[in-house]
């Protein structure tokens, strides 16, 4: 397969102006001024107009579904690829979330390994909500170690009425595990944490780091725009070096109840002085959004949809006047870095030719390519799920 992408303006997600980029099978093999070959079976697609950035990067998504929080009836339906595709996601990590019985690893990654065959890229993190963590093979380091598309642990849940409530010293154990299962197998190892409204907020993560060796950076918690107590705590946890994810799927009544918008947590996380390297967004897609009352009763449920991840990001450069080059960060180049996808996350020679194309004119998505193969052109799906 040979592509040739001419006349684009490419942010790598930096801004780097007007290139040609040469796709050789499933990676991008060079980018110049200009790049004037012809090859039999050559497909030039002239980019005048539009800007090209990398494939987008979601790290959170229930890819299997998730919720039931309401019971049976409320379990979330599974991913399908064009939820991803569409919304210019071409890589994903999926989780599992509250229920860690009847969603369950060897499902998980049956499915990240379907959606592979159709055509993005996917891994997955080990466990649940719950502690002690439920894995493939009984232990984190083992999971990490043995299977190849496990790059950490989690989404542990902390802070929230419907975690295990784990002590300090155990979730210092599952990230020692998890450490030492990445070191030895050249992953992340990171510990994905489900933030939930307690004012307990993000203290239990610091008394580990504070207790033990462990450094900040082998956290990742998420959901920190949830509401603004959390949000404030996680500009002063974000000030002393960690990372700090926001999730973009969201109703306008968690809003108006004082959920910071992904848009202006960036901005304000910004202007607090916070190094755009450490925010990530994701959007918990597939996850059912529930809506509890103060005694814990479910009152309301939504779903999570992939499609905000970039909604949000445009947003952040439309209305909040955030550079392009800032913003598109946190669905690239930051979630490939922290997870250690060295072949992600940048439109870079040698790199994996996950490509976005926006119209320069209202930065709407035109057309994604996952490694190399076009998934949607002109915002209409090319290529669909099996069962689509």
């Amino acid at each position: 397969m040979l592509t040739l992408i001419k006349n684009a303006d490419v942010y790598s997600p930096d801004h780097i102006g007007l290139k040609d980029i040469l796709i050789t099978d499933k990676r991008i093999a060079a980018i110049e001024d200009h790049i004037d070959i012809t090859a039999p079976g050559l497909h030039v697609i002239d980019a005048n107009g539009k800007i090209a950035v990398p494939g987008f990067i979601d790290s959170h998504v229930h890819i299997l579904g998730g919720g039931g929080e309401g019971s049976y009836r409320t379990r979330t339906p599974e991913l399908q690829l064009t939820d991803a595709t569409l919304g210019g996601v071409t890589t994903l990590v999926g989780v599992i979330g509250t229920d860690g019985t009847t969603r369950t690893m060897p499902a998980l990654i049956a499915k990240a390994r379907a959606l592979e065959e159709e055509g993005i890229t996917c891994y997955v993190h080990t466990g649940s909500y719950q502690v002690p963590v439920k894995t493939l093979t009984g232990k984190i380091e083992d999971d990490l170690i043995l299977i190849d598309r496990v790059i950490g642990a989690g989404e542990i849940a902390i802070s929230d009425h419907r975690s295990s409530q784990p002590t300090a010293q155990e979730l210092a154990k599952i990230a020692s595990a998890a450490r030492i299962g990445g070191m030895l197998s050249g992953k992340a190892g990171i510990v994905n944490i489900h933030v939930g409204d307690s004012h307990d907020h993000l203290s239990l993560i610091e008394v580990v780091v504070e207790t033990t060796d462990i450094p900040i950076k082998q956290f990742y918690p998420t959901h920190i725009n949830r509401n603004p107590h959390l949000f404030e705590a996680g500009i002063h946890y974000a000030k002393k070096g960690g990372y700090v994810d926001f999730t973009t799927s969201s109703i306008p009544k968690f809003l108006e109840e004082g959920e910071v918008k992904c848009s202006v947590a960036l901005k304000r996380m910004l202007e607090a002085g916070v190094d755009v390297s450490q925010i990530t967004f994701t959007s918990d897609g597939q996850a059912s959004l529930p809506d509890f009352n103060a005694d814990g009763e479910l009152i309301g449920l939504q779903l999570g949809k992939v499609m905000s991840l970039y909604e949000a990001v445009r947003e952040a450069v439309t209305d909040e006047g955030i550079d392009l080059a800032a913003a598109i960060r946190v669905i690239t180049k930051n979630p490939a870095q922290i997870l250690k996808l060295s072949s992600k996350g940048e439109i870079a020679v040698g790199k994996d030719a996950d490509i976005v194309l926006l119209q320069q004119s209202d930065f709407s998505i035109d057309s994604v390519f996952a490694m190399g193969q076009v998934m949607v052109g002109n915002n209409q799906a090319v290529i669909k799920g099996t069962f689509e």
